[in-house]
């Protein structure tokens, strides 16, 4: 995996690119604390460069929402490729997440 940060007027946005799996666990980790130690409101999870998810991905966003919820942020998955949202929506990752296109 690979991901590029900006901010954005009420927060951060970070795009994923490429393969989120357990190998990226311990660089996703350094990426949840600039989640929480980002200002604003908002974190938007760009995937729209994201090719594949494992279940380890999927643990990964759950840490993403443990910190949001610490830091009072909000989270939204934006534009994930068709194999990616099926994988999401079979998790129920959709009733955690808003999703937009």
């Amino acid at each position: 995996m690979d991901y590029a940060t900006r901010e954005i007027p009420s927060g951060i946005e970070i795009a994923l690119t490429g393969k989120l799996t357990m190998r990226d666990h311990d660089q996703f980790g350094g990426l949840v604390g600039r989640i929480g130690s980002a200002p604003g409101s908002l974190c938007v999870l760009d995937l729209a460069g994201l090719d594949f998810i494992d279940s380890a991905g999927l643990g990964m966003f759950l840490l993403v929402q443990d910190t949001a919820r610490e830091t009072r942020k909000r989270i939204v998955l934006r534009q994930p490729k068709p194999q990616v949202r099926r994988l999401l929506e079979v998790a129920c990752f959709h009733t955690l997440f808003p999703i937009e296109e």
